[in-house]
């Protein structure tokens, strides 16, 4: 294999988790401020200028408390839990496009660390491996309100997986593809002129329905407010973690901003056309191709940082759902909604002669 290959594909993966890690890290911090502008009140602002160094004097807290082990016949297990947590959150970011191409040095160098042609079934993969973390700590932890929310957290996912995969068939057929990098490029720019009828190429607009599934599941896979029952503080003190202490705390509350940025990241990539922008091709022809994959990537971003801010926007707004409405939601709306989608994209798609 190629020494150059291998090298810049390192230097991306390097890239993508050291800007996963600070921007899941000033989430939190994004978090409290939204919080305290939303509530009328003051959010930090003693840590640094404007209290931008309060993620890290945050970071420093979780590190240097005492470590809490409880009585468990399962230590290892409670030590995996939040480990294997972290691990899944982060292992999706290798399959995401973050932009186009580069041309250096009569190179070509795609912005992605691994273009796999079943990318979308790679992340949904990976996505139900991540509720062993949550379910393992729980079960480990010896005690019963972490159980609880553990057994939540596994029936909550893995019936809100069902109605994700369902709403993203109807993406893949009108892509017809599973590479998360096919997708994007089926969406290029934003207005599609090669049909008769011009219309928005990005596919929120061809699949609303198929986007407001994949969002709501969305925050029930995340464990965000709406559906933040696994941990919710009224009833089970802190759900499954409860247990934890020092960064294996840290852990679990780290991995949920990651997969908030994540998913906003494959929300972005299959509904708002990743790191397509309207003029892309005008600025390809005037500025050259190494510009336009650099604005791409600003846009990308931009469209995943909306997307943080939306999740907590309704953390902020929407009351908490009870664990039976949740259910109702997940099984007797999203998924029938989601089955009627395919079918009346599948017709669609008959009957257009494509």
């Amino acid at each position: 294999m190629d020494t150059i290959f291998i090298l810049e594909k390192s230097l991306i993966i390097l890239t993508v988790f050291a800007i996963t890690m600070l921007i899941a890290l000033y989430s939190t911090f994004g978090e409290r401020v939204f919080a305290a502008y939303f509530q009328d009140r003051l959010g930090p602002n003693r840590a640094g200028p404007l209290g931008l160094l309060q993620p890290l004097a945050d970071g420093v807290k979780m590190f240097t408390k005492e470590d809490f082990i409880p009585d468990t016949p399962n230590k290892f297990l409670f030590i995996f839990g939040p480990f294997l947590f972290m691990t899944t959150a982060l292992i999706t970011s290798s399959v995401i496009p973050w932009g186009d191409k580069l041309e250096i040095m009569g190179r070509t160098v795609y912005l992605q660390a691994a273009d796999i042609n079943v990318a979308v079934l790679f992340v949904l993969g990976i996505v139900s491996i991540g509720v062993y973390g949550i379910m393992v700590g729980g079960w480990a932890s010896n005690n019963k309100y972490s159980l609880l929310g553990a057994v939540r957290a596994s029936s909550q996912m893995i019936s809100y997986e069902i109605a994700m995969g369902l709403s993203i068939i109807s993406v893949l057929m009108v892509s017809e593809t599973l590479s998360l990098r096919g997708i994007v490029e089926k969406q290029h720019g934003f207005i599609d002129w090669s049909g008769k009828f011009p219309w928005f190429s990005w596919y929120v607009f061809k699949q609303p329905l198929a986007f407001l599934i994949f969002l709501v599941c969305a925050f029930a896979e995340t464990n965000r407010t709406p559906f933040d029952l696994p941990e919710c503080e009224s009833e089970l003190v802190g759900g499954y973690h409860t247990e934890y202490s020092s960064m294996k705390l840290g852990f679990y509350l780290f991995a949920e901003y990651i997969n908030m940025f994540i998913s906003s990241a494959i929300i972005s990539l299959l509904f708002f056309g990743g790191f397509n922008y309207p003029g892309m091709d005008w600025v390809k022809q005037q500025l050259g191709t190494n510009a336009a994959t650099l604005i791409g990537v600003g846009a990308m971003f931009a469209k995943t940082l909306f997307g943080i801010f939306f999740y907590m926007w309704v953390r902020w707004t929407v009351p908490r759902f009870r664990y039976d409405q949740l259910m109702n939601l997940g099984w007797k709306v999203l998924i029938p909604l989601a089955i009627l989608n395919i079918v009346i994209t599948g017709a669609v798609i008959i009957l257009s002669g494509n």
